[in-house]
């Protein structure tokens, strides 16, 4: 929505017009918000009802300009004056002489967050704006315990503060008007990206990650792939950095399932966000992750321990034959490797025949042309066989064939990832379950395409925003995935949304609006 002028002029001014933050609590969270704000220029008192607490974020954050001056990244006399800018003030409560905005980064709790935004409604001047740094509680419900709900806002900064650029700017119901393009004018001006979340469940990142973690537990508790290859498909096929098991191991079971469960429950069970029993087991049997030593994988000493990748099986050589739109790609990959591949419009009896299923299993993709299912394996093209090969096997698979199949597939010098086949294999589904949620976000207007798609890269770093990400693999291509799987499962979580159907049926883009009735009215 457009500002009017006087509504830009009031924004405008109060984000220039800030020079004193107070930060409440001098954890990780706020050390680093402390940190962000002396190096932007602004006065910052910090505060905790533990004294020796400002004192060490005092000292760390001191510290952490001569780490940047040391580097060359901070100049010796901008450090200097950043040090300066920092005042501690112990209690949170200490009487407030001119402070513009106060950020509160306690611990998450909504008892304790009401509590003390009650108490600062009091002491502090009319003017301040106020803030929570909470990840997950409600903002409105926060701001209801005050007597002016207005003034408070959502300013959710994630750790590391200095360096992860991404600031979620969070209005609740009764947040004035003015207050988050104020707060987002702000946020630019410390050097940092703000994008406008809702005040929903998981907000805005949280809520576009559970595509990735719901859909990997789910392929994990149908038994179709082990944590180390929905890991390897996630990072080598798809370009994420961390694959999503991995990623859970890093966050802690006991973080994330608690997330994802609150998530889902808040959106009244909304199947796309469905958590699952293999999470809820592994919290309650304390298999948090690398924090105790177990979770996905084992870590000894804090090192990942992982499985080897699969080896050649001895196997006699057979030929191969490739359908579809790969044969030529594929069948290149492997007559470069020395692989004997038949070029007939059939394959032969003796051929071990490789099919690249797109939204539906290796089953049915052999099946609907007649090929024979016990000489027939799976290959996932998404990726385009450059970097990590999928291969899926179905029951029905002979032992030599498989062997043959595998051996082929390992003689291109790419690793593989052997898998039981699926409704699809896994990197559709991972990538399709990104889109379709980040879709259904866009769907409920919850935010806009492009802050759907920064917040993701920035707060998840993810190569691609879920939009940017759909378009760039063919929405048609995505709807196709998300069809096959709705209709091979009957599982609502596949249902595909209004926006990626509404857009692949008009041809318009995931990352555009179009036109909506206000832009017609006079």
């Amino acid at each position: 929505m457009e500002r009017t002028s006087e509504e830009a002029a009031t924004v405008e001014q109060w984000a220039r017009r800030v020079t004193t933050v107070r930060v409440i609590g001098a954890g990780a969270m706020g050390r680093g918000i402390a940190q962000l704000a002396a190096a932007g220029g602004l006065t910052v008192e910090l505060a905790d009802v533990r004294l020796e607490a400002v004192t060490g974020a005092v000292e760390h954050i001191g510290g952490m300009f001569d780490k940047l001056v040391s580097k060359g990244r901070m100049a010796a006399d901008e450090a200097e004056r950043a040090k300066a800018r920092l005042r501690p003030v112990g209690e949170p409560l200490t009487p407030f002489q001119d402070c513009d905005l106060v950020v509160e980064a306690v611990r998450e709790d909504m008892a304790t967050k009401r509590e003390l935004f009650t108490a600062l409604e009091k002491v502090c001047p009319e003017h301040t704006v106020f803030v929570t740094n909470t990840s997950s509680l409600p903002v409105t419900a926060i701001g209801a315990a005050l007597d002016d709900p207005s003034r408070l806002a959502g300013l959710h900064f994630f750790n590391p503060v200095p360096l992860m650029r991404l600031v979620e700017v969070i209005p609740g119901a009764r947040t004035a008007e003015w207050i988050p393009g104020a707060l987002t004018d702000l946020v630019r001006r410390l050097g940092h990206e703000p994008v406008l979340a809702p005040d929903a469940p998981g907000f805005l990142v949280n809520h576009a990650g559970r595509g990735l973690v719901t859909e990997a537990l789910q392929i994990l508790s149908e038994g179709a792939a082990q944590p180390a290859d929905i890991d390897r498909i996630a990072r080598d096929v798809l370009g994420l950095k961390m694959g999503p098991c991995e990623l859970l191991d890093l966050t802690g079971m006991d973080v994330s399932q608690p997330v994802m469960e609150s998530i889902w429950t808040g959106f009244y069970t909304e199947p796309r966000l469905r958590p699952s029993r293999i999470a809820r087991a592994r919290l309650e049997a304390g298999l948090y992750g690398r924090k105790t030593g177990e979770g996905f994988y084992k870590y000894v000493d804090g090192a990942k321990q992982e499985p080897p990748e699969a080896k050649a099986p001895a196997a006699e050589a057979r030929p191969v034959w490739v359908h579809g739109d790969v044969r030529e790609e594929l069948g290149a990959l492997l007559s470069t490797a020395g692989v004997e591949v038949e070029a007939g419009d059939e394959p032969s009896s003796q051929a071990v025949v490789f099919v690249a299923p797109f939204g539906q299993s290796t089953i049915t993709a052999a099946t609907a042309e007649n090929l024979p299912l016990e000489r027939t394996l799976g290959i996932d093209p998404f990726g385009g066989f450059f970097t990590r090969l999928s291969l899926a096997v179905h029951p029905g698979v002979g032992k030599e064939a498989g062997r043959a199949g595998l051996a082929a597939l390992l003689a291109t010098g790419r690793p593989v990832s052997v898998v039981r086949d699926a409704p699809a294999p896994v990197a559709q589904r991972l990538l399709a379950s990104i889109v379709n949620v980040g879709c259904g976000i866009a769907e409920q207007r919850l935010a806009s395409p492009g802050d759907i798609d920064t917040a993701v890269k920035l707060g998840l770093g993810y190569p691609r925003g879920p939009l940017e990400w759909g378009e760039h693999t063919g929405t048609a291509r995505v709807l196709d995935i998300l069809r096959g799987l709705h209709a091979a499962t009957g599982d609502p979580r596949y249902r595909p949304s209004g926006w990626l159907a509404e857009r692949a049926a008009l041809g318009l883009p995931l990352t555009e609006t179009g036109t909506v009735p206000s832009d017609l009215t006079p």
